[in-house]
């Protein structure tokens, strides 16, 4: 049975950030409080995060920007004094979009809030055509004779949403009933839409078969759940421009035509493909000085979606592993173990540079002590989980037990813990069974209004908390090369599956897909 340690300890002296005595330091070791006067008192973390996400831009994997950020952060570590490498793991399609303006121009002219999805054809020039919908009726037996008709005009494909007002706020100020009726509406639409899009075949091949019928392009919208956001990735399309509408103008179209009012939209979008090109990890290392051939790795993802600029998926993540190795550099030159940073390339298309790393250093895994890994936006961490290791009771509390409690009162240590969030770089490696741990922040607000979304930029970032990340990520890098036990790998018996009733098993790793 897991079990639960909250790091909590009571702070009686009014926080001064100058006054080091103040933050509650549990241990006299000089390089904590070093650490504190180099992360709290001098941190870069606004002038290295606008850098990243205001100048370079969003990364999508394969793009110059992506390439562009590797190469700052190279010069970046070379005048800290530390040591900084390119490692290339495969290849992926360059693709650079340019303007992309959207217009209903049919039965009114009014601007439409528009996103290029990913990987989209451009348009060659603005397309002026009618919008339409599948029909309610669509089934297998007629679905070819509609895709007959859809030639050079422009599909809906996702089903509308009858509300686009925040759930939290329909919640605290809506009627009960009227809530629940929402809910209702909601969850008939959706299977409605889905009854007739079933027609077109599964997932991947409804957009496809609407593309390779010769439309002008197709319409989706991913709304996010909250105000002004949407959710945007790619399209497969090759010939038909992918474009996601707003969740208040996709709504405005699907009511229109629903009632019988034509609408016609002109787009142009431009993009340009630029063939396949060699992606990359950069990897950082201060090489250890009594057990070099033994790791502490910080892991953080450097590549976004492209709609905004990646701040806080993984601008956040990115830069609190930069700075920690700054302020290693700078508190603790001459680790005892190797201390390295893994700032992964494609982890949005798959983990991709983070699982190519695994594979391509058997040595390092070996040797790896612990891997502390970043990737879900801003505020303070308040999460460590020992991700099932069986030992980790032994280290965690231990580590965070030299934290200042200014920043630990607010952490819960859970071990062994569960195997949370599968869709991250720390678990290329916990498939392995190399021990690999997540500094989780609050999610609930990132995941609706800034994770993968059109809203994810600078200026939601909590420059406060991020410098507290980097710090205490220091702070764990330094204890995991100080401590003198080698992390014992045994797995636990992980929780009980609450779908299955059973406990939930170890996951298998999956080949890293090098290529598009």
């Amino acid at each position: 049975m897991a079990q639960r340690y909250t790091c909590l300890f009571l702070v009686l002296i009014v926080f001064t950030p100058s006054l080091v005595s103040a933050q509650g330091f549990p241990t006299d070791e000089p390089v904590i409080k070093r650490m504190w006067e180099v992360g709290m008192d001098s941190s870069q973390v606004e002038d290295l995060m606008h850098v990243l996400v205001d100048q370079i831009g969003p990364r999508l994997a394969g793009s110059e920007e992506l390439e562009e950020a590797g190469d700052w952060l190279l010069e970046t570590y070379d005048s800290w004094g530390v040591d900084a490498r390119r490692e290339e793991f495969g290849t992926w399609n360059r693709w650079q979009p340019g303007i992309l303006h959207v217009d209903m121009t049919e039965p009114r002219t009014q601007t439409l809030e528009a996103e290029l999805l990913a990987w989209s054809p451009p348009t060659n020039g603005p397309v002026e055509a009618e919008v339409v919908m599948p029909p309610a009726d669509l089934s297998k037996e007629n679905v070819n004779e509609w895709l007959a008709t859809v030639k050079g005009k422009f599909v809906m494909m996702s089903a509308p949403e009858g509300m686009c007002r925040a759930r939290q706020e329909m919640e605290e100020y809506g009627r009960p009933e009227t809530v629940t009726k929402l809910d209702s509406l909601r969850r008939a639409t959706f299977i409605a839409w889905n009854l007739r899009l079933s027609a077109l075949g599964g997932f991947r091949m409804q957009s496809a078969r609407v593309d390779s019928a010769g439309a002008a392009g197709t319409l989706t919208s991913r709304w996010s759940g909250g105000w002004g956001v949407n959710k945007i990735f790619g399209t497969a399309n090759e010939e038909a421009v992918g474009v996601d509408l707003s969740c208040e103008d996709y709504g405005l179209l699907y009511r229109l035509i629903d009632r019988g009012t034509p609408v016609t939209i002109r787009v142009n979008a431009e993009s340009e493909f630029k063939g396949v090109v060699p992606q990359y990890n950069v990897i950082a290392e201060m090489k250890g000085t009594e057990l070099p051939n033994e790791y502490v790795l910080l892991s953080a993802h450097l590549d976004s979606w492209h709609a905004a600029t990646g701040a806080t998926d993984n601008g956040t993540g990115t830069i609190t592993m930069l700075e920690a190795m700054r302020i290693l550099k700078k508190t603790y030159p001459n680790p005892k173990r190797t201390i390295l940073v893994g700032h992964w390339g494609n982890e949005e298309v798959g983990l991709i540079g983070s699982a190519s790393f695994r594979e391509d250093h058997p040595e390092i895994m070996e040797g790896i002590q612990a891997i502390f890994n970043q990737d879900n936006g801003t505020w303070r961490f308040e999460k460590l989980e020992g991700q099932g290791y069986l030992y980790s009771a032994d280290h965690l509390p231990r580590w965070m037990s030299i934290v200042p409690t200014y920043i630990s009162d607010h952490i819960d240590v859970e071990v062994p813990g569960p195997q949370a969030n599968r869709g991250s770089d720390h678990t290329s490696f916990v498939c392995a069974g190399i021990p690999a741990f997540r500094l989780q922040s609050p999610y609930d607000e990132y995941r609706q209004y800034t994770w993968h979304t059109n809203r994810d930029t600078y200026d939601k970032v909590v420059f406060d908390d991020l410098k507290e990340n980097a710090t205490l990520a220091a702070m764990m890098a330094y204890m995991a090369s100080e401590d003198p036990k080698k992390f014992n790998r045994e797995k636990a018996q992980l929780p009980i599956n609450p779908r299955t009733g059973k406990p939930d098993v170890w996951r298998q790793c999956r080949p890293a897909r090098r290529n598009p």
